[in-house]
């Protein structure tokens, strides 16, 4: 077995492939960039190379540079982990040339399936079924719109050398196409130094699933079932389970088999993954090959127990497979959930900064339930505008799909991340949506669920008095706690306070305590705006970031936050400040002058922290509702600030290149 392996990526993946290198007696090698030298991968490998600037096209995508670290350090073989150079011809063939392996597929395969264009032509050669569209080349917005016009909207724009959403833009018209070519072309160009679009038909209404496969040297290849990927934002998969809850076994089997049919016919060597696109009828169409590890691989590790990081290293070394399709079995249900560093209140735009609290739930077995975290970040660590914003992947196994996501949920409501916006609330109310727990999918889920955005969602009755009950006896402890304090000039004697008011947000209930006394373990029996009373019991002391208790026999997890008077109290989805007071002090504070927001109508603000790449208009000039005002590039991604209605530039603040911090004013109008 190899001795020492570099692994030519960073974040999450990177100390993913540490971590099962250390349990193969195999030495790592790290490369890190400036904004990355104090990065846990540093940490956990054995050595560590220094490869250049921030940007990933001066350190991470330099392939030069990654093989000389090879030959300073020894390293026999590299991992490429996934984007940067994972699916690059040029950098596996450069390493075959240097007489270094690769941990990933042979040149030939990465050409023939890491190219869209070409892997479609492949596939069609191939007998595989793919998706009507437009294969060649596209030069410019005009031949874009004209071929858009003989496939039939809706269509879907893709850079050819694209991935992870980046380059893809869907047109139901013929200004969509112009726009969405441009789009899709500058932001294939920043993100792969590759511009290429092709057009394929946009099937509607589409499931996105795909099936792992593992192919060796000497010819042996398997499937491993399926991931559902439907839940996408932008194009960028937000939740991905295995297995389908759509599929049935002869679909499962019809699908597999064709994507080891199409492993086989490229001389397929690794671990890789077959994209199709399926409709509501199940008949399935090719899409694409990724010819590399996917970032939803440890759901397929959960359901059948095989280390996909381990067989690509063996596979790499010339080992033949270990496992027979028919030792491939499917045991239980696995969901991820993608942690990314944006804020969803705002549209999901990108958020930076230091970590200054990150506390995971706890990971291993507990009773059915298996939690797996895979991240690359610790408290402390900074979330850079450089790269992908992704913090972190959180995985739940249990042998049923609703349990599940019933156990995602629990692990979400535990996960604590403070310093940064990040999508917690979004995914702790996607698992309690209906639509998504009935498993009825399509790519379009996000999109036809929150047609207006993601926005806080009111409690519900049993959840206000989830909420009241956590409010009250966090208050309780809190002033308990203070009377025990020395040097208090009139601590509480007698008898603790029975009568109590919680506001909600803009919502008060009456909480009655009809028995029970402060204290750690807490217990006591509240009876909620009248309600029958329920008993609330805990082992939450003050300064914890997470109120684990039971109440009325429901057990929660509530991420608590202090604020002046009161809390912010996360759970289930939901996100509320929660004010427990005494009736007297609630009947003053209804007295109290509501703060109005300033008016910003009349600014455009940054939204997120990020790179100005245009001004798309001038001093004075009038724009139309819809029209571009200028667009701004944050992790990878170009957003286009439109005009929200007809009005008048009357002064830049900004010029292209400018960094922006988030609110910042771009422009004026009159």
């Amino acid at each position: 077995m190899f001795k020492k392996i570099l692994i030519a990526n960073r974040g999450e993946i990177a100390c993913r492939v540490i971590k099962t290198a250390k349990k193969m007696g195999i030495a790592t090698v790290a490369v890190y960039s400036d904004a990355d030298r104090d990065a846990v991968h540093v940490e956990m490998a054995d050595e560590a190379v220094h490869i250049g600037p921030a940007p990933a096209a001066e350190s991470y995508l330099v392939a030069e540079k990654i093989i000389q670290a090879c030959k300073d350090t020894g390293a026999e073989a590299v991992h490429p982990g996934y984007g940067f150079l994972s699916e690059r011809a040029s950098f596996c063939a450069a390493l075959e040339k240097e007489g270094i392996v690769f941990i990933g597929p042979k040149v030939k395969a990465i050409e023939a399936m890491g190219d869209k264009i070409e892997s479609k032509k492949f596939a069609n050669a191939a007998k595989v079924s793919t998706v009507p569209g437009f294969l060649g080349v596209i030069e410019d917005a005009d031949q874009a719109e004209r071929i858009a016009g003989e496939i039939g909207y809706p269509v879907m724009i893709k850079a050819s050398a694209g991935g992870g959403g980046k380059g893809m833009r869907i047109a139901w018209s013929k200004d969509e196409v112009r726009d969405g070519f441009d789009r899709a072309r500058s932001e294939a160009k920043s993100s792969f130094g590759d511009d290429r679009v092709f057009i394929e038909k946009f099937v509607v209404d589409p499931r996105h699933i795909e099936i792992q496969v593992l192919a060796d040297s000497q010819g042996n290849a398997i499937y491993l079932g399926e991931r559902e990927c439907s839940i996408q934002r932008r194009n960028q998969k937000v939740v991905e389970e295995a297995p389908s809850p759509f599929l049935d076994e002869k679909t499962r089997k019809a699908m597999g088999e064709q994507a080891v049919a199409l492993a086989k016919a490229v001389d397929y060597q690794s671990a890789g993954t077959v994209e199709f696109i399926v409709d509501k009828d199940r008949n399935f169409y090719f899409l694409e090959m990724n010819t590399r590890l996917q970032v939803e691989h440890p759901v397929t590790e959960l359901v059948t127990g095989v280390d996909l990081v381990e067989q690509m290293i063996r596979i790499a070394f010339g080992e033949k497979l270990s496992i027979r399709q028919e030792d491939v079995t499917l045991t239980g249900w696995a969901v991820e959930s993608r942690l990314y560093a944006e804020d969803p209140y705002r549209n999901f735009l990108p958020s930076i900064g230091r970590l200054t609290r990150y506390r995971p739930p706890s990971e291993g077995r507990f009773g059915d339930v298996v939690v797996r975290n895979d991240t690359g970040v610790t408290e402390g660590s900074e979330i850079s505008m450089f790269y992908d914003p992704m913090v972190a992947k959180l995985c739940t196994w249990a042998p049923s799909r609703v349990e599940a996501i019933d156990a995602m949920a629990t692990a979400l409501d535990e996960f604590v991340v403070d310093g940064i916006e990040h999508n917690i609330p979004f995914l702790s109310a996607l698992m309690q949506h209906p639509r998504w727990r009935e498993g009825r999918l399509s790519t379009g889920f996000i999109a036809e669920e929150f047609p207006d955005g993601f926005h806080p969602r009111q409690p519900d009755r049993a959840e206000m008095t989830v909420l009241a009950a956590a409010a009250t006896a966090i208050e309780m402890l809190r002033r308990d706690r203070l009377d025990r304090l020395s040097g208090r000039l009139a601590p509480h004697s007698g008898e603790a306070k029975a009568d109590w008011v919680v506001k909600i947000d803009d919502s008060y209930v009456d909480v009655k305590m009809t028995e029970g006394m402060p204290g750690t373990p807490f217990e006591a029996d509240f009876a909620i705006d009248g309600a029958k009373p329920v008993t609330v019991v805990s082992d939450w002391r003050p300064g914890d970031p997470v109120w684990v208790g039971v109440v009325g026999g429901r057990p929660v997890s509530i991420q608590v936050r202090p604020l002046q008077n009161g809390n912010r109290l996360a759970w289930n989805g939901l996100s509320v400040t929660a004010k427990a007071m005494l009736p007297r002090t609630a009947e003053l504070e209804k007295l109290m002058p509501v703060k109005v927001p300033p008016d910003t109508s009349k600014l455009l603000l940054c939204p997120m922290p990020g790179l100005v790449v245009s001004i798309a208009v001038n001093e004075g000039q009038e724009v139309k509702a819809g029209e571009t005002l200028a667009v701004v590039e944050a992790m990878k991604m170009e957003n286009v600030l439109r005009a929200e209605r007809d009005l008048t530039v009357a002064k830049l603040n900004a010029k292209a290149g400018d960094s922006l911090a988030v609110d910042a004013v771009i422009m004026e109008f009159a």
